[in-house]
């Protein structure tokens, strides 16, 4: 199935309109109007689309003009300062905390090796994940000798773990396999699972336990390749309950860029200076023999210790 799942993997420029719609198991979790391509379309404002698996930048007045980037081939997010109309960050948030969690999610979708596999000596499930099989006896064949352990069969992945080293695993998901089989090996009758550049072998015994292992495997990768799960999870309205989808409110925002880096290197030399004599003053607060008690920063909106007297969160951010 990976072959076919190239939207998180390659970055492509004007494609048609068949490769811009989701596939099975994408979703889109964020729609923003007047968002302009600031380096291949200047001053042609356009729709940004993020969804679990990429960036989607369309032409407003061309349609053929397009951006997918797949958030795989993503290594570095950086922001501008900018003035905006409605004063949000929402785009930046949005790109930013979409594509963390699809960093945070590759048990999902990549092959994983010698990782930290069991909690308590079971299967750590991932948080869409569910257990339906768990065969002890099953001997890994990718040494010479063998090593017994035991398979876990989920409905995103196959995994292995060895009997006598926690260490020694693999995590297979659905969305790598290429082929399940039964197969002559060296080790006699067994089952070969084709991962990537990998291939992998696994015995057990009797062979009707190994059919049945196939059958379940081979099934269950069928009913994922119908309605993939690829693991990215993030929600635009937290508070959301609901028998249908939160909506998203589309937000038009006029951006321009203000300043240049020698006005933003003096407001940050500025800042720090700020932020230096107001922890120098928390310091010497000669009441403060313990950490105060935590309580709830409007502002910030998450909870902090709180300030010494005469200090505010917004002293931090106004430079007079």
């Amino acid at each position: 199935m990976s072959g076919s799942v190239w939207q998180d993997r390659e970055i492509r420029f004007d494609s048609p309109d068949s490769q811009l719609q989701p596939r099975a198991g994408e979703v889109i979790i964020s729609h923003l109007e007047e968002v302009e391509d600031t380096k291949g379309n200047s001053r042609d404002n356009g729709y940004l689309y993020v969804t679990n698996l990429r960036v989607i930048w369309t032409s407003a007045t061309q349609g053929r003009v397009n951006l997918s980037i797949g958030l795989k081939t993503i290594s570095k997010i950086q922001t501008k300062r900018v003035k905006s109309v409605s004063d949000n960050t929402t785009m930046f948030s949005s790109v930013m905390a979409v594509h963390r969690a699809y960093l945070s999610s590759s048990l999902y979708r990549e092959v994983a090796m010698r990782g930290a596999l069991l909690a308590d000596r079971e299967l750590r499930l991932l948080p869409q994940e569910q257990l339906y099989n768990k065969i002890g006896g099953v001997w890994n064949l990718s040494s010479d000798k063998g090593n017994l352990g035991t398979l876990y069969i989920t409905n995103v992945r196959v995994a292995w773990q060895c009997k006598l080293n926690d260490n020694f695993n693999v995590s297979i998901p659905y969305l790598q396999m290429k082929v399940v089989k039964v197969r002559d090996t060296k080790f006699g009758v067994a089952m070969v699972l084709e991962a990537g550049n990998l291939v992998l072998g696994f015995k057990v015994d009797p062979y009707e336990t190994l059919k049945k292992i196939v059958k379940e495997i081979q099934s269950l990768h069928q009913v994922y390749s119908s309605s993939p799960i690829f693991g990215v999870e993030y929600s635009t309205a937290d508070e959301w309950e609901g028998p249908t989808p939160p909506t998203t409110d589309t937000i038009q925002e006029d951006v321009e860029l203000v300043g240049t880096k020698e006005d933003i290197s003096s407001c940050e030399s500025i800042f720090s200076n700020i932020f230096v004599l107001f922890i120098a003053a928390y310091l010497a607060d000669p009441h403060k023999r313990k950490d105060r008690e935590p309580v709830y920063s409007h502002e910030l909106g998450l909870a902090i210790e709180a300030l010494p007297d005469g200090y505010s969160i917004s002293d931090l951010w106004q430079i007079s």
